[in-house]
């Protein structure tokens, strides 16, 4: 039936439910846990493998935030080096130089090294201007406000995820409800008809047509109860719940309770929903990356101090005492960038075609909301309108089945005018529930395109 083709289709999830057995390390209550459908969203937004990610990416951002702070803080290095020189490199120069007097032929061969050399230093850095680090540094709120879209993204898309297994299970049980109270009516009346039947006032005919359709009743109820269990795990799945926990779904389903708390559809604003609000955010870091290679070719300047000791010797006997030399120094860096061949211009250009494939992304985005504001509207108001229509026809199918059965029992009615009353309550019973089912997706649906949810 329609009904079970889409509840099946629903459970299909199940097959991703082998991931959730990372949940184990989570404390499994001995007792159900009872949860309304705001409850299992909570739940869901604490421990939902998507969440927690968003969430860790979100850190993640923050960290490289402090990074990028630190770039504009002072570096303090500290470097030993010890150098060890066996041969010695010799150099020839012209004694003259140095002797004034002696023949400028003359000629010397001296080395300025020594065989064993130890040096310490430490050395301050510190950018006074770079461009780089200036645009890093006006990009971090951005860069944050963006990872923290991505975590109310998930927010929402776990929020329409939980509250559709939830409902989905609540449909299920009111299904499984009312077939078992028919069932449990269709067993009395069997038994009647039997005993009827012993007495010779009914065919038996008329009890075979009884005992099949009530064993197809027993046959759906078992497709039922499965279902409903694939529903179960497929909501613990969605919330990050261990398997393993009882739960009691406190909610209850209703045609009034669909129809409450809609926005109102005439004021709505694009940055109502996070799809907007991350490309929107998304278009401002780009324009950040863009503004980082324009001013790539401005020159930066570092501040730069050392200070440090060293000592040469012919033999190692740096542990004794004996004199080093030290020295200070000071100074500034400049770098002027003078042609870098044409590639900081060839990323300027690139940055550029970002932005504007951003604001082509954004035009687009509206469009696309535009129209699933459409068609969430309209789907909602003919699901609610078919939900009240399968609700008075399953009330009309009821009466009917049950003045058929009042008629049969008094022996004015047939076996045949039975079963497809029987038959007409099914059919009008599972239009109800997969209405009932898709009122509740279509609300919800209808709450995310408006930025509601």
């Amino acid at each position: 039936m329609q009904r079970i083709r889409r509840l099946t289709g629903m459970a299909s999830m199940v097959g991703l439910l082998a991931a959730a057995i990372s949940a184990g390390a989570q404390t499994i209550s001995q007792e159900p846990v009872r949860l309304s459908a705001r409850e299992a969203v909570d739940y869901a937004l604490a421990n939902q493998s998507a969440v927690k990610t968003a969430k860790l990416d979100e850190l993640i951002q923050l960290a490289k935030n402090k990074e990028v702070s630190g770039l504009a803080l002072p570096t303090i290095t500290g470097t030993g080096q010890y150098q060890y020189n066996p041969i010695l490199q010799k150099q020839m120069f012209g004694v003259s130089n140095f002797m004034p007097g002696a023949p400028k032929d003359s000629f010397a061969v001296i080395t300025f090294q020594l065989p064993q050399n130890l040096m310490g230093e430490v050395r301050l850095t510190q950018t006074l201007f770079d461009p780089s680090v200036l645009v890093a540094l006006q990009a971090r709120k951005t860069l944050e406000d963006l990872v923290s879209k991505n975590v109310a993204k998930s927010q929402i898309d776990v929020k329409a995820n939980v509250y559709k297994a939830y409902y989905n299970v609540l449909s299920a049980r009111k299904a499984l409800s009312i077939l078992t109270n028919n069932i449990t009516t269709l067993e009395k009346l069997l038994s009647d008809t039997r005993e009827i039947n012993k007495n010779g006032l009914v065919e038996k005919l008329d009890v075979d047509r009884l005992v099949v359709q009530y064993t197809n009743l027993q046959t759906e109820q078992t497709k039922l109860r499965n279902l409903v269990e694939l529903g179960v795990a497929a909501l613990k799945y969605q919330m990050g719940m261990p398997l393993k926990q009882e739960v009691v779904l406190t909610d209850t389903l209703s045609t009034e309770r669909i129809a409450e708390n809609i926005p109102d559809m005439d004021k709505f604003d694009y940055s109502q929903r996070i799809e907007y609000q991350l490309l929107e955010t998304q278009k401002k870091a780009n324009e950040y990356d863009l503004k980082r290679y324009r001013m790539k070719g401005l020159p930066s300047l570092q501040l730069f101090a050392a200070t440090g000791a060293l000592r040469g010797s012919d033999r190692f006997d740096y542990f004794k005492t004996q004199m080093w030399y030290g020295y200070l120094n000071t100074g500034l860096n400049l770098s002027v960038p003078i042609f870098s061949g044409m590639q900081r211009r060839r990323q300027v250009d690139q940055a550029l075609l970002n932005v504007k494939k951003s604001e082509v992304a954004i035009e687009n985005a509206k469009l696309g909301i535009d129209l699933e504001r459409e068609q969430s509207a309209s789907t909602f108001r003919n699901n609610v309108l078919s939900l009240q229509a399968q609700e008075k026809n399953m009330q009309l199918a009821e009466d009917v089945h049950n003045t058929t059965q009042i008629k049969y029992r008094e022996g004015v009615g047939s076996s045949l005018e039975m079963s497809t009353a029987e038959n007409d309550l099914l059919t009008a019973q599972n239009n109800y529930f997969t209405a009932l089912y898709n009122a509740i997706v279509a609300r919800i649906d209808l709450l995310k395109a408006y930025g509601k949810l």
